[in-house]
């Protein structure tokens, strides 16, 4: 019985995952296939993509570039809007765009002495601005899930990580569960250190 209850549990581990995302990926197609009108399935999120592609396209031409720059100052003006338009904005700009942030994995101690150490992204070099000089941000985020928390370390407090930033997320994200490439041994030894 066990033997079959660990063959059972073998099989849960394989078509989960798989299923699971079998079924985001349907939902998906659905629900922007639903949003055009379009009875036949995939199209609409072949439209979708050609759409954005061109929208990319048009915001590298000279002309559109400007009226862009325009609409953008109009809703940098509105108060509720603004706020959701630029920290979208500044979200998708984070993780995709030109000005990626998520791209300086560090080692830091949140309690000073303690022996826990949390990794993280700076996300701003300096806070001289808001009077915080030889400050970082760093952003932590979560395992399963996609919040964080932003704290604030003096720069004496961060270690640079010498490994890939996207593998860093993923370690993370996956609550150290997803395996770190060869290529990020020095995580791991760093982060075994006291």
């Amino acid at each position: 019985m066990s033997r079959l209850l660990k063959h059972f549990l073998k099989g849960v581990v394989l078509v989960a995952p798989l299923a699971f995302t079998i079924y985001v990926c349907v939902r998906l197609f659905t629900t922007i296939d639903g949003w055009l009108g379009i009875p036949i399935p995939g199209v609409g999120f072949v439209v979708t993509i050609a759409l954005i592609t061109l929208f990319g396209l048009l915001a590298s031409n000279l002309l559109t570039r400007g009226l862009l720059a325009a609409l953008e100052r109009v809703l940098e003006r509105l108060p509720f809007v603004r706020l959701l338009y630029s920290s979208t904005r500044d979200l998708l700009n984070a993780f995709v765009g030109e000005q990626r942030r998520f791209d300086k994995p560090v080692l830091v101690t949140p309690f000073p002495g303690g022996v826990a150490r949390a990794i993280g992204f700076v996300t701003q070099d300096s806070l001289t601005s808001i009077g915080l000089p030889g400050h970082v941000t760093v952003y932590l985020p979560q395992s399963y899930n996609f919040a964080g928390s932003l704290l604030i370390f003096p720069t004496s407090a961060v270690t640079p990580l010498q490994a890939d930033s996207a593998d860093v997320m993923a370690f993370i994200v996956s609550g150290g569960v997803t395996a770190l490439p060869q290529s990020s041994a020095a995580l791991t030894t760093q982060i075994q250190q006291p």
